[in-house]
């Protein structure tokens, strides 16, 4: 089943096999404004660096991101690095400047949204700070994209919520399958965003890098340094056949 194109006249910008819409977060955030509440559903994903170089080791996943409504670039370091290559480079929308933009200029008192993820204890006070108390939360567990009844709960929890904008921060590349089975199911209306741990920053459950730090592409490394045990290996040697992916490609436009 075709997503659902969240913001049609935008054009893309090709980077990695991907197709970034060309829009800054002032323009996410319109198109995300414009669109009814009651609509049918699409989904927001924001791929990184991680998610890049999964797509080019196992391309079975690559229809998740490919039935997106809106595909945005989370990744200051890959924005440069293209940059400096020579490459042509979409707008960075991080999943976080993402949800605490959508919180503070697209939501309305009366709108109705829904979390999967996180501690409702946390997400509640956040939302309800913003004037949101219509709010559905499931919280699926571990490994439930393993389990066919837990995965089967998750995705029934969106389509019944009738949310405006659903929230889905259960990592990646689970977020991003369950909301392309939301989409392949049909019935369900509203937003979902694949967010990650964007809420745990708002909820300050993790502490986001320093605005300097993200303006200079460095808030890897405050995410390193904050939590090496969980992301050492992921940022230090997971990651860095973006590089070579990268160096790739301008070659491969070099030579037309």
């Amino acid at each position: 089943m075709a997503g659902f194109v969240l913001a049609p006249a935008a054009g893309a910008v090709e980077l990695l096999g991907r197709r970034f819409a060309a829009l800054d977060l002032a323009g996410v955030l319109a198109a995300l404004a414009a669109r009814p509440s009651d609509a049918p559903f699409a989904y927001v994903v924001t791929p990184n660096a991680d998610h890049l170089v999964r797509l080019a080791r196992t391309p079975g996943p690559a229809p998740l991101y490919d039935a997106a409504g809106l595909t945005l670039l989370d990744s200051r370091v890959v924005a440069r690095l293209a940059g400096r290559l020579g490459l042509a480079v979409p707008p960075v929308v991080t999943g976080s400047d993402l949800t605490a933009a959508i919180l503070t200029e697209v939501l309305r008192p009366g709108d109705r949204v829904a979390v999967i993820g996180g501690s409702e204890a946390a997400i509640r006070p956040l939302f309800a700070s913003h004037g949101i108390v219509d709010l559905i939360h499931h919280d699926p567990p571990m490994g439930f994209d393993r389990d066919e009844a837990a995965f089967a709960r998750a995705a029934d929890a969106v389509r019944v919520a009738g949310a405006r904008f659903t929230f889905i921060a259960v990592g990646s590349p689970r977020q991003e399958k369950l909301a392309h089975a939301v989409l392949e199911a049909g019935g369900a209306t509203g937003v979902g965003l694949c967010i990650g741990a964007s809420l745990d920053f708002l909820t300050g459950a993790q502490a986001r890098a320093p605005l300097w730090m993200q303006k200079a592409g460095l808030e890897w490394f405050h995410r390193l340094a904050t939590n090496p045990g969980r992301l050492a290996r992921r940022y230090l040697v997971d990651d860095l056949p973006i590089v070579r992916m990268l160096l790739a490609e301008a070659r491969a436009r070099r030579r037309g």
